[in-house]
């Protein structure tokens, strides 16, 4: 049986980028280019005309930006779209995550590696179910809702005794973006966060975050201590590890590294620093980036979790850690941040149990 062709349909105000989508997309198999937009007018036009599995988007264009386009079309006819734009409109690019876009990807030449990113991810998100609208889901209520169950922290931001790791790729915007909200200022220990993502886009990503939660949000930066109530993104030129003296290290990134940043590589870190307080999350995204660093907190006595399936965008690198028996716990996105809240003041023995009793693995 043929496999389906995908249709996609190519976004730009600039005749240059979409002579290069478009050569990309065409020499591949099974993939078909139905139709090109100047402006985001025209893209909201040819998404009812031509009905295309997946529209690329790009951002600052006349007539109708990118943006107003990707509400006007999930709002309409919602289709998977892909973010393709340039490091300048980062901040930008990750607003249209909250809109409905699935992924933000930097615009590719002719001739490298973010050629075969573009057309990966253009093969995995055509199909992918889409919500018309991150929920910002009333972030005050949802604030107000954690502090009045957790008790006011008594710690410094400099003392604390466990930390958090994220892992996530494909999909991982949108769920920091639900998950973030949910915490509170106050939140007593650091969170750390390896997403893969193109280069130059980390700091528009960390602005974004900024402005949806209660946390600082910031790239990690070389030397600097962990805090608590900090959330730290790994920069994609470089990975994220942690010292012994409990700070960052960033390690040069090498060009054979597939994975950028690598979940890997800040899992099995924190996994030799703070062994069995590590709490580790692997989420939504492709690929077989952190089973391995999962693996490793696990081995030093840490807590592992995983997003489930049905709230994952991509079931694939938490999938594969499911399938290795290392995930203690697996659970869905709009649980996650109450997991984190119940565990960063309970012992190993307590959250056992008390999980076990709620019905947990």
């Amino acid at each position: 049986m043929t496999a389906k062709c995908i249709k996609v349909l190519i976004v730009d105000d600039s005749s240059v980028a979409r002579d290069i989508l478009r050569t990309l997309l065409e020499e591949q198999e099974g993939i078909e280019v139905v139709g090109q937009a100047t402006n985001g007018k025209e893209a909201i036009d040819l998404v009812k005309r031509l009905r295309p599995d997946l529209v690329t988007m790009d951002l600052n264009m006349p007539i109708m930006s990118g943006l107003e386009a990707i509400e006007l079309i999930m709002h309409d006819k919602a289709v998977p779209i892909l973010v393709v734009s340039n490091e300048s409109d980062a901040e930008q690019a990750y607003e249209a995550v909250s809109c409905g876009a699935l992924d933000v990807i930097a615009k590719p030449s002719l001739d490298s590696d973010e050629a075969q990113v573009f057309v990966r991810q253009v093969r995995l998100l055509a199909g992918v179910p889409v919500i018309t609208r991150l929920r910002r889901r009333n972030v005050a209520e949802a604030y107000s809702t954690v502090v009045s169950m957790y008790p006011p922290a008594s710690l410094a931001e400099s003392s604390f005794q466990k930390v958090f790791v994220i892992a996530s790729s494909t999909g991982g915007p949108q769920a920091l973006a639900s998950l973030l909200p949910q915490l509170p200022a106050d939140f007593p220990a650091p969170i750390l966060i390896a997403q893969h993502i193109s280069d130059g886009f980390i700091e528009g990503m960390a602005q974004w975050l900024s402005g949806l939660c209660h946390l600082t949000v910031k790239v990690a930066e070389e030397g600097e201590p962990l805090r608590a109530g900090y959330v730290y993104l790994s920069p994609s030129e470089q990975h994220l590890t942690i010292t012994p003296e409990r700070c960052v290290k960033l390690k040069v990134r090498s060009d054979r590294d597939i994975y950028r940043p690598s979940c890997d590589t800040l899992l099995s870190s924190v996994a030799e620093v703070f062994t069995s307080n590590a709490i580790a999350i692997i989420m939504t995204g492709m690929g077989r980036d952190g089973p391995e660093g999962m693996r490793a907190i696990y081995e030093h006595g840490g807590i592992t979790l995983a997003q489930d399936e049905a709230s994952s965008v991509i079931y694939g690198m938490n999938a594969e850690a499911v399938s290795q028996g290392i995930i203690q716990r697996e659970l869905p996105l709009d649980a996650i941040a109450g997991e984190m809240l119940r565990l960063v003041n309970s012992t190993w023995r307590d959250w056992q149990f008390g999980g076990l009793q709620d019905g947990g693995l």
